[in-house]
């Protein structure tokens, strides 16, 4: 993986796939390349290991008016990142930009070695480069006919897109388990993996789904399914634009989108969360009352920063639910367990992408036993949007950093919305949910408080702090998710090592772990815990902690630094710090010089296991 484009069309098309692969470098990448063919099929392909920047220059040298190509930007999993290993890959007449895994593609190498093919690369993608002209060779076939009796002997996952020499006329795309999206415009054809790519070009897009193969020509596209199989194409309104992918004087995306919350949150609770009428409601569960009334058990399902979401608002949640069971589940290490799902359980598949691999493959398994699936995702269109059984899109617009923040707070707030529409199903009182709805109504505006305030002081902070190379983030009750949270977004984007725990497991291990080496994050809410939690910082200052404290108390703290947050929330106090979290993985990350919206070796949506 990680960035396909493509077009046919009437423009110069190494400039449309240049602008393209831009538009997709937030995702994290490490070469790029492009190909394009002219009118009798001669091809131009220039491939760069590092940034986009560097195959521009190519591109600069190399200027054709060539008016159909296919472009990709590269994530490393077959091979190191080298020009070598770059996409598009080409065997024979054969050109091939490739998302995805081929879980088979040592066998086939094997098998297509007999045929004299000589591969030059490490990689999964040219092998399946080498089966298609194989077969489109051997067959005399079209193209879409060789693409699809390649595709049926391979196992893995795949979104791509193919050109012949002999046949610049069309592109060949097909999805398998990695998104693919087509766009249409007058006489001209887009080909993305990701809707921002098509931004500005049309509005007007068809969601490959898993299993079907595309045709593109000047005129259109046809689908066909793997059996190569006409089917019709739904068009759907592509709902981005091209405000929503700037960074709008920012310096980085990061920081656009950490102070985008009280915008982005408002648009998640729009229509949802109301004091007056007091109300919590979701639309689109396509569940009725006595069904969400039936429930007994809820599974959240989701990776890195999802899982976390749904940690956090388990905390939330079983305050005001009882007789109702919450999980939140790692889907990487769910999709591998012998697990066994209780009757009458819901399962909410979080997923900020609706790409994620992992949480894809439990969705699938979790509705093979027939539970039901609602998704709490924010890209329309998504695969996981498409596949549930119900659910809700966040709506926090583009998040282009590939460290997400203005997701995780949004994510919280739509499972927590569900677990208040459980509670009044099952007959709590309107008073006894009154404060949560409140408070969620106020949390934005704090958010926003919060962050005009103490924006200065944490950056000064961070700049103090961010020659550490490890640091140990602890909390308690709520503020343990937070904590996680809050050392994920620090090792992510600073690459300082960062370790979230439990406070009351100190004592059981990582206090061991404090030196000079190390900083302390510590949360600490003016709560039934404020004592036991000053104590945990005590502790680590008998041991000679670095501590920085994110309080909203005005009592004594022991630490080095102290950033006192007022807020008049008291149960969703832990998402006010986490914004301070977020600030602070931000400037150390930039006091270290490090690529803020692209980190090393990360994706922003991971289509792959």
């Amino acid at each position: 993986m990680c960035g396909i484009v493509g077009y046919i069309g009437d423009k110069e098309s190494q400039q449309v796939l240049l602008s393209g692969l831009k538009r997709l470098e937030y995702r994290g990448y490490d070469s790029a390349g492009i190909v394009t063919l002219g009118a009798s099929g001669e091809p131009t392909s220039l491939r760069e290991k590092g940034k986009v920047a560097e195959l521009e220059k190519k591109i600069l040298n190399h200027k054709k008016d060539d008016e159909v190509g296919i472009g990709h930007t590269r994530w490393a999993t077959h091979g190191a990142p080298s020009k070598r290993n770059a996409h598009p890959h080409n065997v024979g007449d054969i050109y091939l930009v490739h998302n995805g895994i081929i879980e088979n593609y040592q066998d086939l190498k094997t098998e297509l070695t007999k045929y004299d093919y000589d591969f030059k690369s490490e990689t999964d993608t040219e092998v399946l480069t080498a089966l298609v002209d194989y077969i489109y060779k051997k067959d005399g076939t079209s193209l879409v006919s060789a693409v699809s009796q390649a595709l049926k002997m391979v196992v893995g996952a795949y979104g791509i897109a193919v050109l012949s020499v002999k046949n610049p006329s069309e592109i060949v795309v097909a999805r398998k388990g990695s998104p693919l999206i087509v766009g249409l415009g007058d006489d001209e054809v887009f080909v993305a993996s990701d809707a921002s790519a098509l931004v500005g070009h049309t509005d007007q897009v068809i969601y490959m789904r898993d299993g079907e193969i595309g045709v593109c020509t000047r005129e259109g596209v046809q689908l066909y399914d793997i059996e190569a199989n006409e089917i019709n194409a739904s068009v759907e309104k592509l709902e981005l634009d091209l405000q929503s992918i700037q960074k709008k004087g920012y310096d980085h995306f990061l920081l656009k989108e950490i102070y985008e919350q009280p915008e982005s949150l408002n648009s998640t609770l729009l229509g949802r969360v109301s004091a007056d009428p007091l109300r919590a409601r979701l639309g689109g569960l396509n569940m009725s009352d006595n069904e969400i009334r039936k429930v007994e058990h809820v599974m959240v399902i989701g990776c890195g920063t999802a899982y976390y979401a749904g940690l956090e608002a388990g905390y939330f949640i079983e305050q005001f639910l009882d007789g109702v069971t919450f999980s939140s589940q790692i889907a990487s290490e769910l999709r591998y367990r012998s697990f066994t799902v209780p009757k009458n359980t819901v399962a909410l598949i979080v997923s900020q992408s609706g790409e994620t691999a992992d949480t894809l493959a439990c969705l699938q398994e979790l509705k093979r036993r027939g539970v039901k699936c609602l998704g709490v995702v924010n890209a329309v269109g998504s695969t996981i949007a498409r596949e549930v059984d119900g659910g809700v899109y966040v709506h926090v617009g583009a998040e282009i950093s590939v460290a997400s923040t203005k997701a995780f707070t949004s994510q919280v707030a739509a499972i927590t919305i569900f677990g208040l529409m459980l509670a009044q199903a099952k007959g709590v009182g309107q008073m006894q949910l009154r404060s949560y709805i409140h408070e969620l109504e106020a949390l934005p505006s704090e958010i926003e408080k919060v962050l005009k305030k103490h924006d200065k002081e944490v950056q000064k902070i961070a700049k103090a702090y961010a020659h550490y190379e490890h640091a140990l983030y602890i909390g308690r009750d709520a503020l343990y998710p937070i904590a996680l949270e809050g050392a994920l977004k620090l090792k992510e984007v600073s690459y300082v090592h960062a370790e979230g725990y439990a406070a009351g497991e100190l004592k059981h291990g990582p206090i061991a772990l404090i030196d000079d080496r190390f900083f302390e994050v510590c949360y600490i809410q003016d709560n039934w815990l404020y004592e036991k939690s000053q104590s945990n910082l005590i502790e680590m200052n008998a041991r000679g902690a670095h501590a920085i404290a994110i309080t909203n108390t005005s009592k004594r703290i022991a630490a080095e630094k102290v950033i006192r947050v007022n807020t008049k929330l008291e149960l969703f106090t832990p998402l006010v710090f986490n914004v301070i979290s977020q600030l602070l993985a931000y400037y150390v990350a930039v006091a270290r010089g490090n690529d803020v919206d692209q980190p090393r070796n990360l994706a922003k949506s991971v289509t792959v296991e």
